[in-house]
């Protein structure tokens, strides 16, 4: 399909195939442009689109869709040192993914499914010898720094640790202005949903009226079969609904 990238008052198309990365597509415009790909900020909505994935976490993203692109010729210092490479290491291979500096272990787990496809439930991180094994700690906890090399163990199937008990979340589900003047709507549920029980729970209340919507947590698409917890939803958080469907069949 072909996307038109947007900068200041100019545009440009550019061809990108579904299995394609944004950092593949940084490269492609780095190609054409000559602009590196570390000072390229890609976004759609307002909200970044992040390097490891690939255009099947964007769905909303179709032929003729606009990107914006930002270029920080010389990041700040607090942009600069927000987000860090590492390196993330299994027996026989290995995978560099760019996280931020308060992400959550779980966070970084889901980033590693999404990419390599490894279960979640199997992997056990390890730093310097030691477990990361508290999942909602953030990895600065664990000394996680630039260029840091984390190695993933996999548990066997009967060796998984369940899932830790079920928490309830406060959050606040924001609509976009095509829906009920852009509200914003406090809410009470368990990390354990589902987002498709999310939605479930807001037809039934009639906070939603009857109609087909697409859920974003932190720049991503939600799955409808994923619970909150899989996607790194915390107390606080705010979930984006907008209306629409998902036109891949995975995502």
């Amino acid at each position: 399909m072909r996307v038109a990238i947007v900068l200041g008052g100019s545009e440009f198309t550019i061809d990108i195939e579904p299995q394609e990365t944004i950092l593949k597509i940084k490269q492609k415009i780095e190609h054409l442009l000559s602009v590196p790909v570390a000072s390229q900020t890609l976004t759609i909505w307002g909200w970044e689109l992040i390097d490891g994935l690939d255009m099947e976490d964007y769905p909303i993203i179709n032929d003729g869709t606009k990107i914006d692109l930002n270029i920080n010729s010389f990041p700040t210092h607090d942009v600069q040192n927000s987000k860090i490479q590492i390196t993330v290491k299994f027996s026989a291979r290995k995978i560099n993914i760019e996280v931020e500096k308060v992400e959550t272990v779980r966070s970084l787990k889901e980033k590693i499914h999404i990419i390599d496809g490894t279960p979640i439930k199997r992997m056990a991180l390890f730093f310097s010898g030691k477990e990361m094994d508290e999942e909602f700690r953030y990895l600065s906890y664990y000394g996680i720094s630039n260029f840091a090399e984390i190695i993933v163990f996999l548990k066997s199937m009967t060796r998984m640790i369940p899932d830790p008990p079920s928490r309830r979340l406060n959050l606040v589900v924001q609509t976009s202005s095509s829906l009920l003047n852009a509200a914003s709507i406090p809410l009470e549920i368990s990390d354990s949903s589902t987002v498709a029980e999310l939605r479930q729970l807001l037809l039934t209340r009639k906070i939603l009226p009857l109609d087909d919507y697409i859920f974003i947590h932190k720049q991503r698409i939600m799955r409808e079969n994923c619970s909150l917890r899989w996607h790194g939803v915390e107390n606080g958080d705010c979930l984006y609904v907008f209306k629409g469907t998902v036109s891949r069949g995975t995502y």
